[in-house]
């Protein structure tokens, strides 16, 4: 199996607060990987050194093999090769659904503006939401705002998928559209990372579950594993509480 991303002893600080401690892991090629856990317990971190957001204090982050924290390594380059959709939906609040997928390709691959537009059409197509592309963010819900976010990342045709939470700022109502575009994506081969507390997605959706308590990956397996079968006392804990 091709292992796209791999972790290796990384550790993260703000200050004198650890956040992440000798995190090890990897997402393989075609894989759905779901990071479960309480809020603080540095998920999002994870996600947000992974995309280079944030500096890593220590350890390596192996895309196809090569260390893209080594000094030579073009940051820009490595995050064009990763889709990421963040809670709010960071969408442009000037332009329209159709430019919000368009901008980046144009500025970032050098798409020419009818080819960046084709692209664009394919997955505003894909999640549902062919016709909003003249509406701007504050004419859409907060779902067709977040399937907008994924068909901005999509157009850049990445390597992986990142998704932090992608559901948590959303009324309930507007949490199955998103979710029934992932589960769809996730049909299509698509290597995808999703921070989540939807532990159904989770289940039903996911390769391997990964569950983080305090900084560290307290356990790793598959759904079933992870859900029917969990070793750690904190995993039990956590999904007693969580599926109660």
């Amino acid at each position: 199996m091709e292992r796209i991303i791999e972790i290796k002893h990384l550790n993260k600080s703000f200050g004198d607060n650890e956040v992440l401690k000798d995190i090890n892991f990897h997402v393989n090629k075609g894989e759905v990987v779901s990071i479960i856990g309480s809020s603080g317990s540095g998920k999002s971190t994870l996600l947000r050194c992974i995309n280079l957001l944030e500096k890593p204090n220590g350890g390596e982050i192996l895309y196809k093999g090569k260390n893209i924290l080594d000094s030579d390594h073009d940051v820009y380059a490595y995050r064009a090769k990763l889709g990421m959709v963040f809670q709010q939906f960071n969408l442009f609040n000037n332009h329209n659904a159709l430019s919000n997928c368009t901008v980046s390709q144009i500025k970032v691959l050098k798409r020419s503006k009818e080819e960046a537009e084709t692209i664009a059409m394919k997955y505003l197509r894909t999640v549902g939401m062919e016709q909003y592309i003249n509406a701007r963010p504050r004419q859409l819900s907060g779902g067709q705002k977040q399937r907008v976010a994924i068909a901005r990342a999509l157009s850049m045709e990445p390597d992986v998928m990142l998704f932090d939470e992608p559901t948590s700022a959303l009324d309930p109502e507007m949490v199955g559209e998103v979710l029934a575009v992932m589960k769809d994506l996730a049909n299509t081969g698509l290597t995808m990372l999703v921070v989540t507390h939807e532990m159904e997605f989770a289940r039903d959706v996911s390769d391997r579950v990964v569950f983080m308590d305090k900084g560290v990956i307290a356990e790793e397996g598959t759904p079933e594993q992870i859900f029917n079968n969990p070793k750690e006392e904190r995993t039990k804990e956590f999904l007693r509480r969580i599926l109660s």
